[in-house]
């Protein structure tokens, strides 16, 4: 099936930032020194870091379910890697932008895998 490669990379990719997610919220409810002179608007730092481990669960069950080609996974993951863009472009206001932009470009780069993934194959031309 044309794409499949993608698709392990994507599932890849999508774990790689499910464990990122759940170190960033690990760090947020433990209070470490990572987050100092960090403002949220939404909410406080605990509840952000309960957010973020959340998210990044879902993300590694979704990246578990398409390794194993399930259904779940693609829907799912196109779903969290929505919710992990959105979540990385609001702490772009904290204290590590250029993290939360590259948290936010792998996301992008996750949905535009699992959209794609197993398009029509044009016939070969003779």
């Amino acid at each position: 099936m044309k794409g499949a490669g993608r698709v392990v990379f994507v599932a890849i990719l999508l774990m790689i930032a499910g464990v990122l997610n759940i170190i960033y919220g690990i760090a947020a409810v433990g209070n470490a020194h990572f987050f100092d002179n960090t403002q949220y608007v939404f909410s406080s730092l605990h509840t952000w870091g309960w957010i973020t481990i959340i998210l990044g669960v879902i993300q590694l069950t979704a990246g578990f379910s398409l390794i194993g080609g399930g259904g779940y996974g693609r829907v799912i993951g196109i779903v969290a890697a929505t919710l992990g863009a959105l979540e990385s472009l609001l702490s772009i206001g904290g204290a590590h932008p250029w993290w939360s932009l590259a948290i936010f470009a792998l996301c992008i780069y996750i949905l535009h895998g699992l959209i794609v993934f197993g398009e029509e194959e044009e016939p070969a031309r003779r």
